[in-house]
């Protein structure tokens, strides 16, 4: 449904939402402010504005608002169609046939095909690409996608199709039961082949890059903003109501509450932890706390010495006190993690862990039993690095955690900070021993946690047991979500015995939102708050 100019500008300095051209969340009782501009903060600056390299928060958010895939997320975290109107399962659930929506265009105006996911899909998983997610279309057991990443067989025989324009197949080398969730990530997005052929690495730069969504590009202007404007050519223009949307990159939070307080910005990406109860006391009305699909924990690179010793990762794991960390530290509802699935995945019901049944001393006993097993001990110190990302949040957690392995462990912990940018790069060459991390699910699934640490996983500390690799293998086979969480319990039950990673906590979302802003969703456990579902009230 392509609105006209004059239809949009209607839309714009209208007063009251009573045409069935409005958003279609707009109550008809709201009146609409006259700008419809909206400035969202962003936290670290954006890696990359292309969905195939897209692997973090801060660049999902903004490609979220430019590009879209077959399916997307409403507001409230349903899967409902996007570029694709309709979709049939193959009796044995193995080919999934996607029928895509007429007259849906690029922004520049030329028409989205199925070959254009054939083309981002053989993208993503060349591994002349390098893409960060190629792992992925593994996880979804996308034909031969593991062979292809692996070098072991032609791009070409990655299990997509286009029998005509309009038509797009994935065959699967066996049922996925929630392919369709994971078909929200960006990495499944298409993208424009000529502005890639013409631009290689600077196709996403204002003056070149082709977007499929609701926003195009106007400026980026690196450690400042990211400026979309109004894609008039997207098929769903008619009911999107923010005509413009500005990201702000602000690492210190402090920061950015002080220019919300002004005005300046809309919506928050978070706040100072340590106003968290003046702010709900002074703000209750803008402070929104919600369900997060998202685990903080740190992760062990299991190829240094002496984190190839399951004893030294779970002595570290357990001479933390979440409680202190959750209630004391953070305070915002954090849940204490002992595993890696959050509460709020649709489905999962968590296994009881028997070192997440120890109260605090019981657990610190077994830590200091570990370490000495291991060969750490006074005259002997473990010592090691752990760096973190430029935030304040996290230094402050680096400090705590630190302080508690130093009291009960006699452990040395030195301390380095580093730019996102230079930290993902840290990360993905594994030059690292212990790191800050953390999961933002990609779907509402236990799968989208628990498939990191497969061996084909993305698993940055490159930790492989083959137990746990076929416990996932019997997930996915199973019948219904009940049968899934039968095998998720044994792969929880698996990591907590070798410890890749210690869980720290579960996270919940908590923003600061302008009472103006209206169409944000306070239920969804995913990060996706889409601005074409939002608006402004006068």
């Amino acid at each position: 449904m392509q609105g006209s100019k004059l239809s949009v500008i209607a839309a714009v300095i209208g007063l009251v939402a009573s045409s069935p051209s409005w958003a279609a969340n707009v109550p008809s009782d709201v009146t609409l402010a006259k700008e419809q501009v909206l400035v969202r903060g962003n936290g670290d600056e954006v890696p990359t504005l292309d969905p195939s390299f897209s692997s973090d928060s801060a660049s999902s958010r903004v490609i979220g608002d430019m590009f879209e895939g077959l399916v997307t997320q409403s507001p409230e975290g349903e899967i409902i169609p996007a570029l694709a109107t309709r979709w049939e399962q193959s009796a044995d659930g193995k080919v999934y046939t996607f029928h895509l929506r007429d007259n849906i265009t690029w922004s520049n105006g030329e028409p989205i095909t199925a070959g254009d996911f054939v083309y981002s899909f053989r993208r993503v998983i060349n591994p002349k690409t390098a893409a960060p997610y190629a792992w992925y279309y593994g996880t979804a057991h996308i034909k031969n996608a593991t062979a292809i990443s692996e070098g072991k067989v032609p791009v070409e025989e990655l299990g997509v199709s286009a029998p005509d324009d309009k038509t797009f197949q994935i065959t699967l080398d066996k049922p996925v039961p929630y392919l369709l969730k994971m078909l929200v990530h960006e990495s499944t997005y298409p993208v424009y082949q000529p502005a890639i052929e013409a631009h290689g690495d600077t196709w996403t730069r204002p003056e070149h890059i082709v977007t499929s969504s609701a926003y195009k590009l106007k400026e980026w202007t690196l450690n400042e903003r990211i400026v979309l404007e109004r894609n008039p050519n997207y098929w769903n223009n008619a009911k999107t109501v923010i005509n413009q949307v500005k990201y702000l990159p602000i690492v210190d939070m402090t920061a950015e509450y002080n220019r919300y307080r002004t005005g300046e910005i809309d919506i928050t990406s978070s706040f100072p932890l340590e106003q968290y109860n003046a702010i709900k006391k002074q703000r209750p009305d803008e402070l929104l706390t919600m369900p997060s699909l998202g685990t903080y924990y740190y992760l062990f690179n299991v190829n240094k010495k002496p984190f190839d010793d399951p004893r030294v990762r779970k002595a570290l794991a357990y001479a933390i006190d979440r409680d202190v960390v959750t209630n004391v530290i953070l305070g915002q509802g954090q849940i204490p993690a002992y595993g890696l699935t959050p509460p709020s995945v649709d489905g999962f019901a968590a296994p009881r862990l028997s070192w997440g049944e120890l109260n605090q001393k019981e657990r610190n006993q077994k830590a200091k039993q570990l370490l000495e097993e291991a060969g750490f001990n006074a005259a002997n110190p473990l010592k090691f690095e752990l760096v973190y990302n430029t935030l304040e949040a996290h230094k402050k957690l680096a400090i705590v955690m630190s302080s508690m392995w130093k009291k009960t462990l006699g452990a040395d912990v030195e301390l380095a900070n580093q730019e996102w940018k230079t930290f993902l790069q840290k990360l993905s060459q594994r030059n690292f021993s212990v790191a800050r991390y953390a999961w933002m699910g990609d779907y509402n699934e236990a799968s989208t946690f628990l498939s990191f640490f497969d061996s084909q996983g993305m698993n940055y500390g490159d930790w492989s047991n083959p137990k746990y690799d076929e416990v996932m293998a019997k997930a996915i086979l199973a019948k219904d979500s009940k049968g899934r969480n039968h095998y998720y319990q044994q792969a929880e039950q698996i990591f907590a015995e070798e410890m890749p990673a210690i869980p720290l906590y579960h996270y919940t979302r908590s923003v600061l939102k302008n009472p103006k802003v209206g169409g944000y969703s306070t239920t969804n456990a995913s990060d996706a708050r889409y601005t074409r579902d939002l608006y402004k009230i006068q």
